[in-house]
């Protein structure tokens, strides 16, 4: 051992230990919830052993392979995306409260959904609302693209891009947004505000295969590229000009951070609601345990964030059994507290 260096030992032992975790909140998120399944019941229905001497085999693979499957890899795939790109927007602004809903992705994708929801099927012709797929998602995840491409044309001049004026352009247009959901909400009847309230506040339940099949394709590509970042946002650390001088091209780096925060965030928010905090805990909760490398960073936080937001959906499943509460509330429970702990710390490395 005494060959490996320390840093690198404790940053291996940290990823196995995260996958570790990861496969156990998976088996949990199987096992539990309004019906418990043993461990040893779900390993025989996964590896389609033959069931012909258990009792209630058959309703436990339809609630494994039909509910919980798929619910599973949803909030794996939205917890992954939503802490990777904290991560990057933390280092893109350089700083540890930075999360998605900084850039406006998360308000656009929140007033989309609000105008799908209120006006979809009086501005839609009846035949796209008759699609045998949801309006619902697709708007939402429009919406965060445009809210990014006008945020990125409103701070860029000369071909270069300023984060603090896409920065408080963001909060600008998240303003905006928010009172056009409020006025949404205010025309909307009943049904339409418990549909616009109740998707405010995030939920897995309505978890299917073919959200899967949507969303994971998009969001595993940007899994895989987000960590070719981690160079120049190294590098970022330092400041703009120094990562210039070291080689990276500054500008391409932030439009390549903006672009794949807003997919895989546009497709996360699209299927799951808006879900807050787990961008600005997960990041952080690893750069205390073992730096700051986004080498390390970058990966970490798509496995810690995974595992977080599976776990809160356990939860959220659990706590009034056989009813569900929103996994915002939840993250908004663990997530609260720790954003204030982290305003008390008063550090310097807070400033913009």
């Amino acid at each position: 051992m005494q060959h490996i260096p320390q840093v690198a030992y404790r940053k291996t032992v940290a990823m196995v230990a995260l996958c570790v975790l990861l496969a156990v909140v998976a088996i949990a998120a199987i096992c539990f919830g309004s019906v418990s399944i043993a461990p040893r019941r779900v390993f025989e229905i996964l590896l389609g052993l033959d069931p012909s001497e258990q009792t209630d085999f058959a309703r436990d693979a339809l609630v494994i392979t039909q509910i919980r499957l798929p619910r599973l890899l949803l909030g794996a795939a939205v917890g992954a995306a939503l802490a990777a790109s904290g991560a990057v927007m933390q280092g893109l602004f350089r700083n540890p409260l930075a999360d998605p809903g900084l850039i406006g992705v998360s308000s656009g994708a929140g007033f989309a959904a609000a105008l799908a929801i209120v006006l979809g099927g009086t501005l839609l012709p009846e035949s796209v609302n008759k699609l045998p797929f949801e309006i619902l998602p697709i708007a939402a995840f429009v919406g965060a693209l445009l809210a990014t491409f006008l945020l990125y044309m409103v701070a860029s001049r000369g071909g270069r891009t300023s984060m603090a004026i896409m920065l408080l352009a963001g909060i600008a247009f998240a303003a905006l947004a928010g009172a056009g959901t409020g006025l949404l909400s205010y025309i909307s009847d009943d049904r339409q505000l418990r549909d616009l309230t109740f998707w405010s506040m995030g939920s897995l339940g309505g978890a299917t295969w073919s959200k899967v099949s949507v969303v994971v394709p998009m969001v595993l590509p940007t899994l895989i590229a987000i960590p070719f970042l981690a160079h120049g946002l190294n590098a970022m650390a330092l400041g703009e000009a120094e990562a210039y001088h070291l080689g990276v091209n500054v500008n391409r780096l932030k439009v390549a951070a903006i672009l794949l925060v807003s997919v895989a965030v546009g497709a996360a928010v699209a299927c799951s609601g808006l879900i807050g905090f787990v961008g600005i805990i997960v990041p952080h909760v690893l750069r205390l345990a073992v730096g700051a490398n986004y080498r390390f960073l970058l990966p970490a936080s798509a496995l810690l964030g995974a595992a977080l937001l599976v776990g809160a959906d356990i939860c959220a499943r659990t706590i009034v059994s056989p009813s569900e509460l929103p996994i915002g509330i939840i993250m908004a429970t663990i997530g609260a507290p720790f954003f204030i702990w982290l305003l008390l710390r008063r550090s310097p490395e807070f400033a913009i």
